[in-house]
């Protein structure tokens, strides 16, 4: 179910998000939400790479509490707005990991 849990939010969510506010440019927007996704190229550093119990907020570089601030700050402008949606919608799908682990 946690499965199911965290990949609805990195793939639903951007889609609802993209079509209930970029109706004009929903897939435009979609396609740059979902490319946030490449912050988890940040967990080539761990070692091991991937653990299931291990949570990422924090632990990596690009989930950690300083680079979370920069997301939301990224909300705030025009141009950089739906790249901190798609990057704190990222955040939230692993943070929901954290919770029901």
């Amino acid at each position: 179910m946690q499965v199911f849990i965290h990949y609805g939010i990195h793939f639903l969510l951007p889609l609802i998000v993209a079509l209930l506010f970029f109706k004009n440019m929903w897939l435009k927007a979609y396609v740059i939400m979902i490319a946030c996704m490449l912050i988890d190229l940040d967990h080539l550093l761990a070692n091991p790479i991937f653990d299931a119990n291990r949570c990422s907020i924090n632990f990596h570089p690009l989930h950690s509490y300083y680079a979370i601030g920069l997301y939301v700050a990224l909300l705030f402008f025009k141009k950089t707005r739906l790249l901190g949606l798609g990057l704190v919608i990222h955040i939230i799908a692993d943070w929901t990991d954290c919770l029901l682990m």
